[in-house]
């Protein structure tokens, strides 16, 4: 087999650290598989690098910063490929740009374009583990470029769809997917497996094991992910296509949740066609992005518009609501940064009734109010009183049963 491992900072944060992946990495190719790694930066050495770059400069080109925090990952593939070297395991270390990871020139957020797998196919056939520096590759022009946030696991999963890998481990500091966060709810359950489009809903909805891009990407690609633990055996959870082997999957796979939610409303807004993209024109121009919305139509024919923000733009998206307010001839705004959102995901959604109900009384049992709902075909998310967060979850986590697996 051809597999793709991925590990981040935290996993290889120390020369110990270091000298344990290497001994997995050399075990997985003395099962007879063939090994690409990709590596982040040691943990921390990223965030030293800005915060040197920031001293120096108010507002640091992005050009250089790329050029500077590429050196974190350099560092991590050099390392790694000595610890392996030293077990007797020969290796090859690569950056970016030395295998022609072509990405466009948007410095500090590039997108991937193409993959030049020639370099790493022939080192692998000749026994050697292959090396790659995630989160970097270079432009048409030879310049250092970052992929952003989650930069690496999008590395590893373009790779693993580039050398058409028989799957992508994402090693991680937790040994898989969990039914929610096992810090809430002491019962949660690893998954054993997840699709694509669950883990994809999970992720945009607070779960934090994967990054939105790697997900999109393996979809994109039918790469099959695991998620694994840097600092302990088993299985993970392998996050694939809606197959045939997924036709036994449970109603919900999961509970995600964010504390990252504020809700505002534009009350008493005449109902007139065009009131709507008056108050979402500016929010949009003004780069914030809306979640959940809803809008009501009072007794009096004027419309109360509601909807989410991350809490970060709460402040900026209130300014901009009390000048559009005014101009619309609305009764007021309102703002509440005292909310979070919870959401339930399951692709049995699609052919099962009674999900919502189901969801409802247990928050009702709970005398947990529901401020707003929204729903797609495979989940159900709901904004509720930030205090009653953790209570909502358990309540859910019982209510369905997620502790137990079905199969």
């Amino acid at each position: 087999m051809l597999i793709v491992q991925k590990y981040g900072g935290t996993s290889v944060g120390t020369i110990e650290r270091i000298q344990s992946v290497a001994r997995k990495v050399a075990a997985c190719q003395a099962e007879g598989n063939q090994v690409v790694v990709v590596v982040s930066a040691m943990s921390g050495v990223t965030n030293n690098l800005t915060a040197m770059a920031f001293e120096l400069q108010k507002e640091p080109s992005p050009r250089e910063m790329d050029m500077l925090l590429s050196t974190g990952e350099q560092t991590t593939i050099a390392l790694l490929s000595m610890a392996l070297e030293e077990i007797g395991c020969p290796a090859r270390s690569y950056t970016g740009g030395q295998v022609r990871i072509l990405t466009d020139s948007a410095f500090t957020k590039a997108r991937i374009q193409e993959i030049d797998g020639d370099k790493i196919r022939a080192d692998l056939d000749k026994g050697k583990v292959v090396v790659v520096a995630g989160f970097q590759g270079v432009d048409d022009e030879g310049n250092i470029t970052t992929l952003g946030r989650g930069g690496s696991d999008t590395t590893a999963v373009a790779l693993a769809a580039a050398l058409k890998a028989d799957e992508c481990q994402i090693y991680t500091d937790v040994d898989g997917v969990y039914t929610t966060d096992p810090r809430v709810v002491e019962n949660a359950r690893r998954l054993d497996k997840i699709t694509f489009e669950e883990m994809l809903e999970m992720a945009s909805l607070g779960a934090k094991v994967l990054q939105i891009r790697s997900v999109e990407f393996a979809g994109k690609y039918n790469v099959p992910l695991r998620v694994l633990s840097s600092f302990e055996d088993g299985p993970g959870t392998l996050i694939g296509s809606e197959d045939e082997s997924m036709m036994e999957m449970p109603l919900i796979s999961g509970i995600a949740f964010t504390r990252d939610e504020a809700k505002l409303s534009v009350v008493g807004v005449p109902d007139v066609p065009g009131m709507a993209y008056s108050v979402f024109g500016p929010i949009s121009d003004a780069n914030i992005e809306v979640d959940v919305i809803v809008q009501n139509i009072g007794a009096d024919q004027t419309n109360d518009i509601t909807f989410t923000v991350q809490k970060k733009d709460a402040e900026k998206a209130a300014r901009i609501l009390k000048e559009t307010a005014e101009r619309m001839g609305a009764k007021g705004i309102e703002v509440d940064d005292k909310v979070a959102k919870v959401s339930l995901v399951g692709v049995g959604m699609r052919s099962h009734a009674g999900i919502a109900s189901k969801m409802f009384q247990a928050l009702s049992k709970a005398s947990i109010n529901i401020q707003l709902i929204t729903t797609s075909e495979i989940k159900i998310s709901v904004v509720i009183e930030e205090k009653h967060l953790e209570s909502a979850v358990r309540a859910l986590h019982s209510a369905f049963d997620l502790e137990n697996p079905t199969i």
